[in-house]
Order: C-alpha cells, then sequence, then structure tokens
C-alpha cells in the first residue's frame, strides 16, 4: 500500500479532542512532482500540521486554504507549480505540477464517513472513498467497484473526470515460517518493499533478536500464530523450515485462507511428497495448486541472498499480475 501515514487517523483525532481538521490529498501530478496522487496532510484547527502534499514546497499555501475552508465547510481544489528550484530542494531532478483537494472534516467530509474509513483501515477492510470533484460529495464503496486499482494500489481521478478515487488497502504483510538464513535476507528486502514482516519460529536457538533486529518474532506454532495473526487477501505466507511438522499447519493454514501468495521451500520431489500429505489431508489439487513451490522465480538463484531475491520477485508478480 502507498503509506497514507495514518492520516485520516490523525484527522480524526483532532476532531476527538475538540479541534477542527481539514484534509489535504493530492489527487493528481504531472511531471516529476515531489509526492504521489494519494498523498495526504491534515490540518488542525488551531494550524498544527501533519503529513505532506509536496514535500513543502507549497504547504504554506494549503495551510491558509484550510483556514479558510473550516471558515465556509467547503472543499476546494487547488492546482500548484514546482519550480526546478524547489524540487531540487526536496531532492528531485526536475519540477511538476500537482492538484490538491482540501476537505474540512464536518463539511464536504462528513465526520462519521471518516470515522467508518478509519474502523475500515482498522479492520483490514479493502474501501476507495470516491469524491465527488464537482460537488465535492464524498462517499466509501467496497474493492470490489475499483478491483484493478486496488491490485496496483493506485488512487486516481476517474476517466471521465468527474471523480477522485482514493484506494485504501491495508499495508502488505508477510508471514516467513522458518528463521534461516534464507529468511535473514528475505525479511529486510520485504521491509523494504513495503511489507510488515512476522518473522514466525518456535525454535528458540532460530526466531531471536540476534538474528533478526527489531522484526516482530513469534514463537507459537505456525498454525496458532497464523490464526492470532489473522490471514487476509494482502498477506503473503512463505514457509522455509524444510520441516513437515512445522511446515505443513501453516501451510494447510493458509490454504485454508485468502492469503495472496504462497510459497514453500523444497526440491520437486520434496513438494511432491508435500502434495501427497496435503491430498491425504482432504485438500484438492486446484487449492493444492495454489503452493508455489520450488518457491520463488527460476532465475537460477544460488545461496540465501538471491533466492530471497527470487521469493519476493515471485511475490510481487503474484501481488501486481494476479
Amino acid at each position: 500500500m502507498m503509506d497514507l501515514e495514518n492520516m485520516p487517523e490523525r484527522a480524526l483525532a483532532f476532531v476527538q479532542a475538540g479541534q477542527k481538521a481539514v484534509i489535504a490529498t493530492v489527487i493528481e501530478t504531472w511531471g516529476s512532482a515531489p509526492r504521489q496522487v494519494g498523498a495526504q496532510m491534515v490540518v488542525s484547527g488551531t494550524g498544527e500540521m501533519a503529513g505532506s502534499v509536496s514535500g513543502g514546497c507549497v504547504e504554506g499555501a494549503v495551510v491558509l486554504a484550510a483556514m479558510e475552508a473550516l471558515e465556509t465547510g467547503q472543499a476546494r481544489l487547488m492546482e500548484f507549480g514546482v519550480t526546478d528550484d524547489e524540487a531540487f530542494a526536496v531532492g528531485l531532478a526536475c519540477g511538476g505540477r500537482i492538484r490538491v483537494l482540501v476537505a474540512p472534516v464536518g463539511g464536504a467530509m462528513p465526520l462519521d464517513l471518516l470515522a467508518e474509513l478509519v474502523a475500515a483501515r482498522a479492520a483490514r477492510r479493502q474501501v476507495a472513498l470516491v469524491v465527488d470533484l464537482a460537488g465535492a460529495a464524498h462517499r466509501l464503496v467496497e474493492a470490489v467497484a475499483y478491483p484493478e486499482r486496488f491490485v496496483m494500489d493506485r488512487s486516481g481521478v476517474s476517466e471521465d473526470g468527474r471523480s477522485f478515487i482514493h484506494i485504501h488497502n491495508p499495508p502488505l504483510r508477510l508471514c516467513v515460517v522458518g528463521a534461516v538464513h534464507i529468511a535473514q535476507a528475505l525479511v529486510p528486502m520485504a521491509r523494504i518493499a513495503g511489507h510488515d514482516v512476522t518473522v514466525i519460529d518456535p525454535r528458540p536457538a532460530f526466531g531471536s533478536a540476534a538474528r533478526f533486529g527489531d522484526v516482530a518474532l513469534v514463537d507459537d506454532w505456525p498454525d496458532e500464530a497464523l490464526a492470532a495473526l489473522g490471514l487476509d487477501a494482502r498477506t503473503a505466507v512463505v514457509t522455509l523450515t524444510h520441516d513437515p511438522k512445522l511446515d505443513d499447519p501453516a501451510i494447510m493454514a493458509a490454504l485454508n485462507s485468502d492469503v495472496y501468495y504462497l510459497g514453500c521451500l523444497g526440491s520437486t520431489r520434496t513438494h511432491a511428497k508435500r502434495v501427497a500429505r496435503l491430498t491425504a489431508a482432504g485438500f484438492s489439487q486446484a487449492e493444492i495448486g495454489r503452493i508455489h513451490a520450488p518457491v520463488g522465480l527460476d532465475i537460477g538463484a544460488r545461496g540465501p541472498g538471491e533466492i530471497a531475491v527470487s521469493v519476493l520477485a515471485q511475490i510481487t508478480q503474484r501481488l501486481r499480475r494476479g
């Protein structure tokens, strides 16, 4: 998911604390704009700011517009040009233009709708906030309305130019079963790629902070750990232990869920034995066919680091191309 930096939650917190709030959202960009479509900034009634719509280039003007919007209760569309010099100051080679929607909470953005959005995000529901650009009416819709946008995490103005569709996907999660050498290489790569990573291994000698730093470590049995975490369509599971006592329960839990990716370490021969065990356990060939095994794209990988690259590449391919 593009990082929304918890701006809906920040806006709701301002209101619950007795302040007013305005949400500013980048709805279109041209050229080398400092922030992506969907980037947000929240401004409180006292002028306190959180987030960013331009990396510092136009925030002052947005704050002034936010103060005006609090007086009128009406949304406002603004367009800014970011000069080459301003772009260079925030780390870009050249400038661009951005279009920003400024919407006061309790006015153009209904408070109950904001609370519903925050609740949906907390529950890891895939929702889109759709804004009518003519009248600024806001509404929430489910992922089925814009399947391609949800797959690609792509917010933007609709093809007819009438609406802005703001995708709110839950953060991507990766559950790694087996705190082995491949996991040590895979975890930092996956975090850089935007995944919240949890490593699961009931063996204390493997799953230690000394080997994995500040990553979330769970020492429960894999099936129990995955049940506690909750598996959904924004979660990937990779099993790396090579031990059926640990891998199989995790695989079964994943196959009984909506995870978008399930990859399992092991040779073709090892996987054939795994298929036999899963078949005996009552899983269909179609269900078993969801497993990517041997795990990772076939890039001739050797060693933990290259195998980790192949695994993350396959996860990304499955996420973006289905």
